[in-house]
């Protein structure tokens, strides 16, 4: 019996990401779908995209029977997901992608999300979603808390440098370009095609990112102490990618190979040879995470590069990865299909 699969939220673009991984998997079913100003519509209306695919349409959530559903995609909007999910049957398997419980301290969310938490109880059973780092509490979870996709990058680039103690916990910075999909698909004046192409700029200049929330929490529990890195996004644009330029101290060949060995086993990130580096276009439409490291010119200090897909690795890839675990499949089931080029 396939496992029986809820996607609210489905008229954004992690929700249609959702549907184009969740159509070839062999072991779940898309039952139900849900929207709010798109409620009624056929999915395929929607995303024309998707048009080939036999699903159900588009509902408001409370028109979802849950008693027939074995897991939930949340992708919601932050700040009305915590309570959605307070609503939900106690029993209902999880997986959210908006951010309301990636942060475990509801003060910490209040300080970069503007508002108190109104599920604090879930919020403390949530299992933060980074598969690769938390892979066994996540096969044992009811909700799961997936990351933002700047956070995972980062993350990726650098969690096992910060454990193994390689490199300055104070003098690290990220900088990073994104896609437009990160910002979701709302109108928004500074996303029209005038407004946002042939151009880059910064955003949430100045350590006021809500990224670095997750980045505080994660990089100090690793470091056993307080660590704040430096970070800035970049909006690309572009569609779809993050590339992440990591600026560390330490010793260029050691981190290689730190991450090398950190790796060596996990399907979905690759390292390159050394001095290589990292492109968008490479990971575009797969779960894929590619990291490269470039010596610096000046001694003991070394770049670290990080590529994904914002909408597949970053989001809903992640998101399919964790729900595998969580239903007790191969964690790589649905999402080997090779990124796509040119």
């Amino acid at each position: 019996m396939p496992h029986k699969i809820a996607i609210l939220g489905a008229s954004g673009y992690t929700g249609a990401e959702l549907v184009r991984l969740l159509a070839t998997h062999p072991t779940m079913e898309i039952v139900a779908l849900s929207a709010d100003r798109k409620a009624g519509q056929d999915m395929g209306s929607v995303f024309p995209h998707l048009r080939h695919l036999d699903l159900p349409a588009l509902v408001k959530i409370d028109e979802i029977d849950f008693s027939a559903v074995d897991l939930v995609f949340c992708a919601l909007p932050h700040a009305t997901t915590q309570s959605v999910i307070n609503s939900l049957p106690r029993d209902l398997k999880v997986v959210d992608l908006s951010a309301d419980f990636r942060l475990r301290d509801p003060a910490a969310y209040q300080k970069w999300y503007g508002q108190p938490h109104v599920a604090t109880e879930l919020q403390a059973e949530a299992v933060y979603g980074l598969t690769e780092f938390y892979r066994d509490e996540i096969r044992a979870a009811r909700l799961v808390a997936c990351t933002g996709c700047n956070a995972a990058t980062g993350q990726f680039a650098l969690r096992p440098l910060i454990a193994a103690g390689l490199v300055d916990l104070d003098d690290i910075i990220i900088d990073l370009k994104t896609g437009v999909s990160g910002a979701g698909r709302s109108p928004k004046e500074n996303l029209l095609h005038a407004e946002l192409s042939e151009g880059t700029h910064a955003y949430g200049v100045g350590g006021v990112h809500r990224h670095l929330g997750e980045f505080d929490q994660e990089f100090s529990a690793l470091a056993g102490r307080k660590v704040e890195v430096q970070f800035t996004p970049h909006l690309l644009p572009a569609n779809r990618g993050i590339l992440a330029t990591v600026y560390v101290k330490g010793d260029p060949a050691a981190i290689h190979a730190e991450l090398t060995s950190a790796y060596e086993a996990e399907p979905f990130v690759q390292v390159l040879p050394f001095g290589t580096h990292p492109s968008t276009r490479h990971v575009r439409g797969g779960n894929f995470v590619h990291l490269g490291v470039v010596g610096d010119r000046r001694p003991d200090r070394a770049i670290v590069i990080a590529a994904l897909d914002n909408l597949t690795k970053g989001s809903s890839g992640q998101a399919l990865q964790n729900a595998n675990l969580m239903l007790g499949e191969e964690e790589t089931t649905g999402l080997m299909l090779a990124p796509v080029f040119p």
